[in-house]
């Protein structure tokens, strides 16, 4: 792939080496220097806000709805212009594989799910692993239907212990093959998906012992919920991705789709007991001095939340997750600078979440009445970046990724100007919630 043709920076990188290391220290200096400048002219904003609640009070409030923020979307332009995924040693392996599918109540999609897999142009053996996990629905007669309908190799157990960590672990104990693959049951996969993850897998070096897929959003007509979160994947979450990817330390091998070596999943004793568990077991797994990686082009679809209620249950699990890992596995354990700074990150999220919650939504509720006292014009100063993220990563999926694999990204404006305008007026009082449930151990529900 040519990636020289999205900018400057690539074009200088074919003549003049980067190492990983030089680009995370250059991409700090210049969001610093980002930061820097916004302090600079927002000293007027400080001196207004500091009359009425104190300036080291207004200090703390607009560091957590724009300094941060401002600083971490410069650290994320900067560092996608530098990335360049690595060309694949063998683009067509014959790895053999086992994909392992926990199954609670998936009677309605578990049968298209398995028909995908059987569409697979990967060339090794693929065997399928399904634990039904005590499901009081029909999903064992339509696993037994697809096998027999599509001559499909499945090994169906039953778990009847609920959560999916103890699914996944069972399967576990029953795969064969060096690489184990994830699945959620209502996911599905590009027919060159399994094939993509394998070959990232064997291109990549010995102490990589875990790829990310690419997880899109299947259902995005369904409704203005789905349309929001389609670009939230497309852009926000495969953004992420990308940077962690970049820094060898993506923080999340997401059970929805990830291959992973079989043997360091058992020396680590499997999935843990938590609400996110794929978390903790990544982070397990960069502890013991190992990498992760992230592969675009190994695209799923999966189903989106189309209902606020299970949107607010799946991101507020999310944020439960994240402070799970952290206090399992603290930054300073990681071995790496690139994975202390990531998941130090996570220190700050409840922060940022918190301040857009209680300062920023009042704030521009405020602003309506001609009260700039917290959101005013020098808030706008992050939007730039966050459309320049955006633009680099929509050009970035729509060459790199979406025209090799024959795919094409539906016309959703709506979507798009909710995610920007309103997204993150849901997402963190949703962050928040998960942040209280987890404070005060809340029953956890893996659905």
């Amino acid at each position: 792939m040519n990636f020289s043709n999205l900018n400057p920076i690539r074009s200088l990188q074919s003549k003049i080496y980067l190492s990983v290391s030089l680009k995370f220290w250059i991409s700090h200096a210049l969001a610093l220097l980002w930061m820097l400048l916004s302090v600079y002219l927002s000293i007027p904003w400080i001196k207004d806000l500091g009359k009425l609640i104190s300036i080291p009070a207004a200090v703390v409030v607009i560091s957590g709805i724009s300094y941060i923020p401002g600083y971490m979307n410069a650290f994320l332009v900067v560092s996608l212009l530098f990335d360049r995924q690595p060309p694949f040693k063998e683009e067509y392996p014959d790895t053999p594989v086992t994909i392992i599918i926990a199954a609670y109540n998936e009677e309605k999609g578990i049968y298209s799910t398995l028909r995908y897999i059987k569409n697979q142009d990967h060339k090794g053996d693929i065997h399928i692993i399904v634990v039904n996990n005590a499901s009081k629905d029909r999903t064992v007669e339509e696993v037994n239907r697809a096998k027999e309908d599509l001559q499909l190799n499945v090994s169906i157990f039953n778990e009847e212990k609920p959560g999916k960590f103890h699914a996944l672990n069972k399967g576990l104990q029953f795969v064969e093959t060096e690489d184990v693959i994830t699945l959620d049951a209502d996911t599905i996969i590009h027919k060159s998906a399994v094939r993509y993850l394998m070959a990232r897998m064997k291109s990549s070096p010995m102490d990589v012992v875990a790829i990310a897929g690419s997880v899109l959003v299947r259902n995005s007509r369904e409704n203005i919920w789905t349309m929001i979160q389609e670009w939230d994947y497309f852009l926000g979450i495969a953004s992420i991705k990308r940077l962690q990817g970049l820094y060898q330390g993506t923080l999340v091998a997401q059970g929805a789709f990830s291959v992973y070596k079989t043997k360091y999943i058992q020396e680590v004793g499997g999935w843990p007991d938590a609400i996110g568990e794929d978390i903790v077991l990544t982070w397990k797994l960069l502890e013991k001095k190992k990498r992760v990686f992230f592969e675009p082009l190994a695209v799923a679809f999966t189903d989106a939340p189309s209902s606020l209620i299970h949107f607010i249950r799946q991101r507020s699990r999310w944020a439960r997750g994240m402070i799970e890992g952290l206090r399992e596995i603290k930054p300073w354990q990681q071995p790496q600078i690139y994975t202390k700074y990531l998941t130090g990150i996570n220190f700050v999220m409840p922060y940022l979440d918190i301040s857009y919650t209680l300062f920023w939504i009042p704030g521009l509720v405020l602003s309506f009445f001609g009260h700039f006292w917290i959101v005013g014009p020098m808030t706008l100063f992050v939007l730039p970046l966050t459309f320049l993220s955006f633009g680099i990563l929509y050009l970035y999926q729509k060459r790199m990724v979406f025209r090799p694999l024959n795919l094409r990204i539906r016309k959703n404006i709506i979507g798009f100007v909710l995610f920007i305008l309103v997204y993150q007026m849901i997402m963190s009082p949703v962050s928040t919630y998960g942040y209280i449930q987890e404070l005060f151990k809340v029953k956890r529900k893996w659905k």
